[in-house]
């Protein structure tokens, strides 16, 4: 079986979860406090920056600190246990199929879930700009280049993270403390940001780019910068380490 059916496969597997759900729901929960505090959006013109790029920003970063993450630890955890329930990986493992490629294609299943929490979130975005802007006559919504732009490097910053969120999980047979250790690791980012070893915790790594946008937007306020080094190489350093390591104990378990 070549790695692309393998991933067909996966994705078979998640669509009668709940994972979209709880998706759409938490993108309504992140933008609705948005709505109904949009008129604040103003008061923030004396540091620098425009109502509706405070729109934006305020809510992208409440989205990148815990929103997002939060839904990928979930998300993750929902996708593990496709494999558990009615013995799953037992019976995959039975299969002359590689536990790293199987693995592998539950990580690009993971990554393709992230950008479609991205995508859901930034519709909502728009949904809830366009109210503001009728609510408030004025003019909320941002350029989609711009947007674009914003959600792909939140996603890209983001891959290191969901590979730690996914070596968890396949560390951790227990579901809660796979959960629990998941969203305790969210809590720090904030912290760590304020550190010159932001780049060492893959976790705040979204937060930290999308704050550093903060900065660049608001003429009066300012934030740390991204630099690519050491960033980048450290990055890809923690991301194939933490899909090593997933590869390696992933059906760990079940195999002995």
């Amino acid at each position: 079986m070549n790695f692309l059916s393998l991933v067909s496969i996966e994705f078979k597997k998640i669509r009668r979860s709940k994972i979209l759900l709880i998706f759409f729901v938490s993108s309504v929960i992140l933008w609705l406090p948005s709505v109904l505090n949009a008129h604040l959006n103003f008061e923030m013109q004396a540091e620098g920056i425009s109502p509706e790029h405070n729109f934006m920003i305020q809510g992208f970063m409440g989205m990148a600190w815990f929103m997002f993450p939060a839904s990928m630890v979930v998300g993750t955890v929902l996708l593990s246990q496709t494999e558990i329930t009615n013995r799953g990986i037992q019976k995959m493992l039975t299969l002359p199929i590689s536990t790293a490629k199987l693995c592998m294609a539950k990580f690009v299943v993971l990554t393709t879930l992230a950008a479609v929490q991205i995508l859901i979130m930034t519709g909502m975005y728009y949904i809830s700009a366009a109210i503001c802007q009728r609510m408030l006559d004025y003019p909320f919504l941002l350029s989609p280049l711009f947007i674009a732009k914003e959600i792909g490097m939140l996603f890209l910053s983001s891959i290191p993270m969901l590979a730690v969120f996914w070596m968890l999980s396949a560390l951790i047979q227990t579901p809660i403390f796979s959960v629990g250790i998941g969203l305790a690791s969210i809590v720090p980012s904030v912290f760590i940001n304020n550190t010159k070893l932001w780049y060492c915790y893959p976790i705040s790594y979204p937060f930290f780019v999308i704050t550093s946008e903060y900065g660049k937007l608001a003429e009066h306020i300012d934030t740390a910068q991204v630099s690519l080094f050491p960033w980048i190489p450290v990055a890809l350093f923690l991301t194939v380490a933490a899909v090593g390591i997933s590869c390696r104990y992933f059906g760990h378990a079940e195999r002995k």
